[in-house]
């Protein structure tokens, strides 16, 4: 038996591909689901492709996961990067969640989801909507899993000092994502400022009495488990990064705060990072709201 498994090569990784939006453009404008696997499998004269060409469109490889976050990584596969997905109805994704890394509260605007835990441990809360607005929260080992209703608000944060992995489903191919925050403060300053009941716009000066009334499950739960591994925060308290406004006003006057703030969808830290080396990948990852769950 170990001689014939030696004998089986381990399958070569396959890229993303490059073009694939225009690709399923393509497709979307074929008849039925024959005409599309015709269209996007055949090599235009009616024959089946072979090989590489055909690895390429029908797998797609999680190991391309996206670099840029201390606190994880996400890849979603859907019509933008796989397009035989089109018109299917389903996407999925594969998270990798370092230690005490936070998947930031957000919702997926079409689609419902399907999480699993498939190594490690995760916590998750989720808010359903105004009517039934209870914060439900979840505790999950391997090979559990839990549901998060289209637009609901919801996070993800690993308590603990191993890395977690899981798989998440969606019955979309387009689910669609919004991090709470990040669109919370395109908001006019104004407008964030009468929401949010502050009598002056969160800045460093006041930023430890604005997570005072943040829900302590979350903002005590992951500070204590970076105390418990030994990781340092993103920032020190009190703290912000030259690069990130300092009030609402000027993120406002500015400009949407996602183009002076690039967030990733991940929060957390590493023991080695310092606050200024985090700050600067905090600056530099690109925007992950396309790819991540």
């Amino acid at each position: 038996m170990l001689s014939v498994r030696a004998l089986v090569a381990v399958p070569a990784p396959v890229p993303l591909l490059a073009n694939a939006p225009k690709i399923a453009a393509q497709l979307k404008g074929a008849p039925s689901v024959d005409d599309r696997f015709k269209l996007l499998l055949g090599d235009g004269s009616g024959n089946l492709l072979t090989g590489d060409a055909l690895r390429q469109l029908t797998v797609f490889d999680f190991n391309n996961q996206p670099k840029g976050s201390n606190g994880g990584s996400i890849l979603l596969a859907t019509i933008d990067n796989f397009p035989i997905l089109t018109e299917l109805g389903i996407s999925n994704a594969i998270s990798i969640v370092e230690p005490c890394g936070l998947n930031i509260p957000h919702f997926h605007n079409r689609a419902d989801e399907f999480f699993t835990v498939i190594e490690g441990q995760l916590e998750t809360g989720l808010v359903q909507e105004n009517g039934f607005n209870t914060l439900i929260q979840t505790e999950l080992g391997k090979y559990q899993a839990t549901v998060f209703p289209a637009g609901s608000m919801h996070y993800q944060t690993n308590p603990t000092c191993s890395p977690a992995v899981f798989v998440a489903s969606l019955n979309s191919e387009d689910p669609g994502r919004s991090d709470i925050v990040t669109s919370y403060w395109m908001l006019p300053a104004d407008v964030v400022d009468a929401a949010l009941g502050f009598p002056e716009t969160i800045g460093a000066g006041n930023i430890d009495a604005w997570r005072a009334h943040i829900p302590a499950n979350l903002a005590t739960g992951v500070d204590s488990c970076l105390q418990a591994c030994g990781l340092s925060k993103p920032y020190p308290t009190g703290s912000i990064p030259a690069s990130v406004p300092s009030t609402a006003a000027s993120a406002s006057a500015s400009g949407p705060a996602s183009s002076q703030w690039p967030m990733s969808a991940f929060a957390s830290a590493s023991a080695s990072a310092s606050a200024s080396a985090s700050a600067s990948a905090s600056a530099s990852a690109p925007a992950s709201s396309s790819t991540s769950t």
